[in-house]
């Protein structure tokens, strides 16, 4: 489906690559089909596995923040192919570097459910270990993300020189890079100031646009007059456009774009275009800026039914499949709900030890100042009792 267009908007050459089509079929496509000519219907199962569990793992959190166990939630509903499609041909010594909706991409890199909670709980900054999975925590400040997977690419790549020129090259793979970001962002300062210096150096960074055709509630029409992925021809490397709710053009244009960057020839760009089916957070209503016709237009194009239709109709893959893995993604969600619910808040007095790695005396004094304001409150069990006096009254 074509996103709507702008007044002013300038035709495009760049072809939009489709491997799998709208109704689940093998479409052939000259430059990214041999990518995916080596996936088997165990693997096929597998990335099914984990978009289904990605979106029960989305549903569960959307409920939770519902029912206040969470301070917020950012759906992702729509976007896993494009997420699970972009991180699975990763190797475990690539770095990616997410923004805050990436939730299909911390799952399948091995982040546990109820550590992606964490910090929608309020429970703390993070929630995973980065360096145990090359998986830099969320970022909830647009665009910020991506300067820091430049510089860290930059750093990987002066490293790996180092060690070649002294004799002892590394024996891994050459590291990738992955930012991911929206179609919002690509409209900041920093993704410019990024790519200028990506082209600048051969960084082997892979820029992942998740175009879900609003921000927030800007329309992409409004932000762009060309599809993102010719932006990269003017800072003199290679942009691709793929059908983003395509699991096998995403994993064909994710192996392109990677076989590339650890060839050494620098930065690549992807726009995967998708469409964010639910609220941009649990903070928005869609129905004020979107008309019903256009999400039940994009609904037909749900990349999870398009891959279980493949499944069906091409590898033969029964009910009993189906079944199994929505029973197992009940169990998870479930795990994760009970995990959520566990979760103890952490004490604000806490907060202070962290402000600096050594004690602070200025800290101190201010810890001291909030605990002699906490002393100033009646206690709980006595406000409790107040209240239960006062309505008997």
């Amino acid at each position: 489906m074509a996103s709507r267009t702008h007044a002013g908007a300038v035709p495009s050459t760049l072809p939009r690559h489709q491997i799998l089509d709208e109704q689940g079929a093998i479409a052939d496509d000259a430059l990214l089909s041999p990518y995916v000519a080596d996936v088997t219907v165990e693997q096929l199962q597998h990335l099914y596995r984990s978009m289904t569990g990605a979106r029960r793992v989305d549903e569960e959190g959307t409920s939770l923040q519902r029912q206040g166990q969470l301070v917020l939630w950012v759906p992702l509903r729509g976007q896993e192919a494009a997420q699970v499609g972009s991180v699975w041909p990763t190797l475990p010594t690539d770095r990616i570097f997410p923004s805050y909706r990436e939730h299909a991409v911390a799952l399948e890199r091995g982040v546990a459910p109820s550590d992606l909670m964490r910090l929608f709980r309020g429970i703390t900054a993070g929630g995973w270990d980065p360096e145990k999975h090359n998986l830099n925590l969320y970022t909830m400040v647009l665009a910020s993300q991506v300067p820091h997977a430049v510089g860290y690419a930059m750093g990987t790549a002066l490293d790996r020189k180092a060690a070649q020129d002294a004799g002892t090259p590394p024996e891994t793979a050459p590291e990738a890079v992955i930012a991911y970001f929206g179609d919002g962002a690509s409209t900041e300062g920093e993704i410019h100031e990024s790519m200028v210096f990506a082209a600048s150096y051969d960084t082997p960074v892979l820029f992942f646009i998740q175009n879900n055709q609003w921000a927030i509630s800007v329309p992409f029409a409004t932000q762009s007059r060309v599809p993102l992925a010719t932006r990269a021809a003017g800072y003199g490397f290679e942009g691709l456009r793929v059908d983003g709710n395509d699991i096998l053009g995403v994993v064909a244009a994710t192996r392109y774009a990677l076989e590339k960057i650890r060839a050494g020839e620098g930065p690549v760009l992807i726009e995967a275009e998708t469409y964010r089916m639910g609220a941009h957070t649990t903070a928005d209503d869609p129905t004020k800026y979107r008309e019903r016709d256009e999400e039940e237009q994009w609904g037909h194009l749900d990349p999870v039914d398009r891959l279980r239709a493949h499944l069906r109709d091409a590898h033969g893959v029964e009910d009993e499949f189906f079944e199994t893995v929505a029973r197992e993604n009940d169990e998870i969600a479930q795990r994760m709900r009970a995990d959520v619910l566990a979760m103890t808040p952490p004490r604000f007095e806490d907060s202070f030890a962290k402000a600096y790695a050594e004690q602070h005396s200025l800290v101190d004094a201010e810890r001291a100042e909030y605990l002699d304001y906490q002393a100033g409150f009646a206690p709980q069990d006595e406000m409790d009792d107040h209240d239960t006096r006062g309505a008997g009254a």
